[in-house]
């Protein structure tokens, strides 16, 4: 399920019911609607009424796309040509130039209720051989011929609490699923939307412990949500959110939100709201560049091929020379921008890389980030070097002394905190990813450099999780 709906280009129609053997066919999205508006209604119907009823078919499809209906479900289209589940398809039918005209003009328009974001499901019927609780086509026609617009025909339908969204961006469709597993340590918008539909979930099914932190970090609580879920509903109990347990839940969310129904509980905008920028490119900065550009510091100690940027929190021309080269490097498409797929890659070799460097790199002020956010309930050496550095900038700084025992319990929680409002690192919370890693590293060595602490012995080599 993406944030917020687009139109995609194409669209991909099972042609017959959802569990026969019947062919896929993946055409153009403005075409399949034209197929649609030729197969449910006719081009000689007054105007008004022709697009009452492709606003619907609009919005009927897109409500599929959009909450994954069958794809969750393990299936591998979009929606099927079969009255009894979805809208009339007619593979290689012709169309007409009447309703044809009226799509073209409408294809990224669709409608929602007010306060929702997700496409209506705008159930539709004849109206005389079946009636529903949806848009009559056959009753359109009486409306239209009485003068009524198309808004004012879909509000006698639909109810008066529904909007027209106009002029949706079009964009290439892509699975929801983040490309990689999410598990403990795991950051990011996906595990805030995991984090969002589990606890929604859990007003249906108590059993799963809610989530208190929805904070895109995929901490001890998340993972016990996701564990639970898991044993629920069959799957493999193991609190790691692959392909599987990804669709499962949200498949189960699109149920008990009811968001492929008529009386749909509504996605808000916060719940699918971003922390984090989907793509970092020249002239983003902030703490997720600081991050990307860590993890390619390291990796150009590992590979020559990778240039090695300045870690200063800003994309300029230097972190974006470094981006081409790694995707170059690795087979990625060289355009300078970290998008999913390659923040995926490089996060995926920065895991790979720590195996093959040295314990400690002075270059980057220390040993290097496990790879994995630490927060309270993280256990482990990695933990105990952290304990140790933020005791070490205790001895100048005002900062919560704790005990170095490899256990992120509270007073580990409040150390962090501290060093954050100290140093102005934000968001001001316990969680400790790469950017803040480096930080505390950094202070840690400055402050035996310039003699302010003698340096000491540390924990050994961190862990990866």
């Amino acid at each position: 399920m993406a944030t917020t709906p687009f139109i995609p280009q194409t669209i991909t129609v099972h042609l017959g019911p959802p569990d026969s053997p019947a062919r896929n066919v993946t055409v153009p999205f403005v075409d399949y609607l034209k197929n649609v508006a030729a197969s449910e209604i006719y081009p000689t119907w007054p105007e008004n009424a022709l697009r009452a009823n492709i606003y619907a078919q609009i919005s009927f499809a897109l409500n599929r796309i959009y909450t994954e209906w069958y794809r969750s479900r393990g299936y591998d289209f979009d929606i099927t040509n079969t009255t009894a589940f979805d809208q009339s398809y007619n593979f290689g039918r012709d169309t007409f130039q009447t309703t044809d005209r009226i799509v073209e003009e409408l294809f990224n328009d669709y409608i929602v209720r007010q306060g929702a974001i997700e496409p209506l499901f705008a159930q539709f019927c004849n109206g005389t051989t079946s009636t529903c609780e949806g848009l009559s086509q056959w009753g359109t026609v009486e409306l239209a011929n009485r003068g009524l617009t198309p808004f004012s025909i879909l509000t006698n339908y639909y109810g008066d609490d529904i909007r027209i969204v106009n002029d949706a961006p079009v964009r290439e469709a892509v699975s929801s699923y983040p490309g990689v597993p999410l598990r403990r340590g795991s950051s990011g918008n996906d595990v805030r939307i995991l984090q969002v539909r589990l606890n929604r979930i859990s007003n249906n099914y108590p059993a799963i412990p809610k989530i208190p932190n929805v904070n895109g970090i995929y901490d001890v609580n998340t993972e016990a949500a996701v564990r639970k879920f898991q044993e629920i509903f069959n799957l493999s109990a193991d609190g790691v959110t692959g392909k599987a347990t990804w669709y499962k839940i949200n498949s189960i969310f699109n149920g008990v939100k009811r968001l492929s129904e008529l009386d749909s509980e509504g996605l808000r905008l916060q719940d699918v709201s971003k922390l984090y920028s989907e793509t970092l490119e020249r002239g983003s900065s902030g703490t997720p560049v600081e991050v990307i550009q860590y993890y390619l510091s390291v990796l150009a100690l590992a590979n020559p091929e990778v240039l090695n940027p300045d870690i200063d929190g800003n994309f300029g021309e230097q972190t974006e020379q470094s981006v081409r080269s790694f995707q170059r490097f690795y087979g990625i498409t060289e355009d300078g921008v970290v998008g999913r797929e390659t923040w995926n890659a490089i996060t995926d070799a920065y895991r790979g890389a720590l195996d093959s460097l040295p314990q400690t790199v002075p270059e980057l002020a220390g040993p290097l980030y496990p790879g994995s956010v630490l927060t309270e309930g993280d256990t482990g050496q990695s933990v105990e070097i952290l304990q140790y550095y933020l005791n070490r900038i205790g001895e100048v700084y005002e900062i919560t002394p704790v005990t170095a025992d490899g256990v992120f319990g509270p007073q580990t929680s409040a150390a962090v905190i501290d060093f954050k409002r100290i140093f102005g690192i934000e968001p001001q919370n316990n969680a400790v990813a790469a950017a803040t890693w480096y930080r505390i590293a950094s202070v840690y060595s400055e402050l035996v450099s310039s003699g302010s602490i003698t340096e000491g012995i540390f924990p050994g080599r961190i862990s990866t999780q």
